[in-house]
């Protein structure tokens, strides 16, 4: 039985490896990398950009050229927020790692390139400026530049890639598809998951995040951040409910009727009226 990649402790416990680490980027990006160390929870002193932001999972290549940040999200921590919120987050912490090594370079000249890969464990809370709702199990985002007939001058290798296994797509590669399969298979079919393990950083992931190899330290640690987890929703739930009866409660004074309440707020008619006998 496997450990639930959705919890924060499972995750780190896994992609922090070596093994998994290499073998992850290999197949996601496309490039070898030799780390020397992963660090997570990993800050810059002084902040970037005024913002004082934190990185999930880090790591920059021995050679000092390449760096790579992993960044996991579970759900969208704000869904009354604007649209694209969530992947606003993504695009300033790309954005900000390039914009980190100016602090060092006497010229504007960028050594390293910088990739970012956002593992999402729930589907998309996301549509496109026209509406449409993203549905894409991976996406990604170059920075390059084009020409006006389309032609990409590869001046930069930066990259962010967005991974959600909750869309699956028969036109993703293998070697991504191992590992979209191992992360909504731990949460979805932990007891009985078919994954391939002729992939060594898959079968090294399993080994890392099954149940029965787990110390009893990370199972106390993992359980407590999942009722951290619930905690915040429940939460976060309960001032939303609150908010809809505050505003019910104002349209009821408005001399709104019940249809029209029910229809800006989200609560139900019987809701409502039971609101409106209240006062």
């Amino acid at each position: 039985m496997l450990a639930n990649l959705d919890n924060e402790v499972i995750f780190k416990k896994a992609f922090t490896d070596k093994t998994v680490f290499k073998a992850f980027v290999r197949d996601i990006l496309g490039i070898e990398i030799e780390v020397d160390k992963i660090e997570t929870e990993k800050k810059f002193d002084p902040e970037i950009g005024y913002v004082d932001f934190e990185l999930d999972i880090f790591a920059e290549s021995v050679d000092k050229r390449v760096c790579v940040e992993i960044q996991r999200v579970e759900y969208d921590p704000h869904p009354s927020a604007p649209l694209r919120t969530g992947f606003d987050r993504f695009l300033h912490y790309f954005l900000m790692l390039i914009a980190e090594q100016q602090r060092s370079s006497k010229e504007y000249g960028i050594d390293r390139t910088v990739y970012v890969i956002v593992v999402l464990t729930a589907p998309y809370k996301i549509s496109e400026k026209n509406g449409k709702p993203i549905l894409d199990e991976v996406l990604l985002l170059k920075l390059n530049p084009q020409t006006l007939q389309g032609q990409i001058r590869e001046l930069y290798g930066h990259q962010l890639v967005c991974l959600n296994p909750n869309h699956s797509n028969e036109g993703t590669p293998q070697q991504i598809r191992d590992w979209l399969d191992l992360i909504y298979q731990s949460i979805h079919s932990p007891e009985r998951p078919v994954l391939n393990i002729q992939n060594e950083g898959i079968k090294r992931a399993i080994e890392l995040i099954s149940f029965d190899k787990l110390t009893p330290e990370e199972r106390t640690l993992a359980k407590n951040k999942e009722a951290a987890r619930i905690t915040l929703a429940k939460t976060e739930e309960y001032a939303k409910r609150a908010e809809k009866i505050e505003n019910a409660k104002s349209g009821i004074a408005k001399g709104y009727n019940n249809h029209i309440i029910a229809d800006i707020t989200g609560l139900t008619i019987q809701e409502v009226e039971a609101l409106r006998n209240a006062n």
